[in-house]
This record gives structure tokens, sequence and C-alpha cells, in this order.
């Protein structure tokens, strides 16, 4: 269908499902990666520092000494990923 110069209407139209090589596209009913994550037994879950998943890890008291801190307060280490 075309209205004013484009085209438009559903996706059908155009195209079925494909990938950029133009081969169709397997429909599954659970995209996504496996396991399934709506059953609560597969679901990681986590309430204030006590994950499901979690072994008895210590917390991170390591890092890097942050330069220009000046007076700090709150501490002048960092941790995380420094790229």
């Amino acid at each position: 269908m075309k209205r004013d110069g484009k085209e438009v209407g559903p996706a059908s139209v155009y195209a079925p499902p494909h990938t950029m090589d133009g081969k169709a596209m397997k429909i599954s009913d659970n995209p996504g990666k496996s396991p399934n994550r709506s059953t609560l037994d597969t679901l990681d879950i986590s309430v204030g520092g006590i994950s499901k998943s979690a072994g008895n890890e210590t917390v991170k008291t390591s890092g890097i000494k942050m330069r220009g801190t000046g007076c700090a307060t709150k501490g002048v280490m960092s941790r995380g990923p420094m790229a």
C-alpha cells in the first residue's frame, strides 16, 4: 500500500522474517537464552545482599587508588572495570 509516496502497512507486505543473508528465520516460543526464566526454580533471585546463585564470596575490598581526591571523605579506592 502506498500513501503520499511512501509504503505503509503491515510488515508482511514487505517480507517475511529473515536473516541478513536472506534465509528464513526459525520462530521459537521462548526467544532468548535458555533456560526458561519464567519459572521460580530457574529464576536467579536476590534480596538485599543475599543471592540464590551466589556462593560464600567475601565482599571485595581491593581496588586501585584514585588520583586527585584531595580531602576525600568517602574513600580513595576505586573498584570495577576501569578501561
